[in-house]
């Protein structure tokens, strides 16, 4: 897959994109990622990427021909790449996003900044908008990052074990369930049993109901579309009647 990031600040991706995962990526030519300096594509000797608004207001606010020349560049004449804003008006981001995402051999992210962009933009380039929360960051980088690294993480042979990114939190539907490594205990705090004891069967069960169990404790907006079993139905029954005195 390769990933296009235009943005007017490079260095900021220069850390993360040279470590762990993301790096172990590229070295195995599974992963390309290309920054492009949106000033580069300025055409005045100042390099001046943003103008004050029409109409008035506070903030500046990036102009349309440098963005819009920039990716018209770097898209070159290929079609059907998506094009994405990273901006708190967009769609939000999540592991179905994700994973959405994966499936295209190529993306281009254009990072916001100031007061946003020229709203030609949108109407110009633009195919898709995508926000990681509701909160405001200083620009659409650190949202860039983020999106990069979880669509990584489900390219296939970017993750050393086959099965980690299905098991991974939100990626079923699910918060992921405890973990343990040694020693079996710690100050008092034992493992549980069924991890020990080898049965596959019992340990894949163990974890799957408490997945059921966590998510229910921290998120339960996610059990309303998670794909549960009868008997998981009924487990996440007992848990409902375990809490009630407490909710009253």
């Amino acid at each position: 897959m390769q990933i296009d990031i235009l943005t007017l600040f490079p260095a900021m991706f220069e850390g993360p994109f040279s470590e762990s995962i993301l790096k172990r990526a590229q070295e195995k030519q599974l992963l390309s990622l290309r920054l492009h300096d949106i000033r580069n594509y300025t055409t005045d000797k100042h390099r001046t990427v943003d103008d004050t608004p029409y109409g008035g207001g506070g903030g500046m606010v990036m102009m349309p021909g440098p963005l819009i020349e920039a990716v018209e560049a770097v898209r070159g004449p290929e079609r059907g790449v998506p094009v994405i804003l990273l901006t708190p008006q967009g769609r939000i981001f999540t592991q179905r996003v994700a994973q959405e995402l994966a499936q295209h051999p190529r993306l281009i992210l254009i990072c916001g900044r100031y007061e946003g962009v020229d709203e030609r933009v949108r109407q110009t380039v633009v195919t898709d908008e995508i926000s990681i929360g509701d909160y405001v960051l200083t620009g659409g980088e650190l949202a860039a990052m983020v999106v990069v690294d979880a669509v990584a993480r489900l390219i296939p042979g970017v993750l050393g074990a086959r099965w980690a990114a299905e098991e991974d939190s939100h990626a079923m539907g699910l918060l992921e369930y405890p973990h343990y490594t040694r020693p079996p205990e710690y100050r008092g705090l034992a493992v549980p049993d069924v991890l020990l004891r080898g049965d596959h069967a019992a340990i894949e069960r163990w974890r799957r109901r408490e997945a059921i169990r966590r998510t229910w404790q921290r998120r339960p907006d996610l059990l309303l579309t998670a794909q549960l079993s009868d008997d998981e139905r009924w487990f996440l029954a007992e848990l409902a009647e375990q809490d009630a005195p407490m909710l009253v």
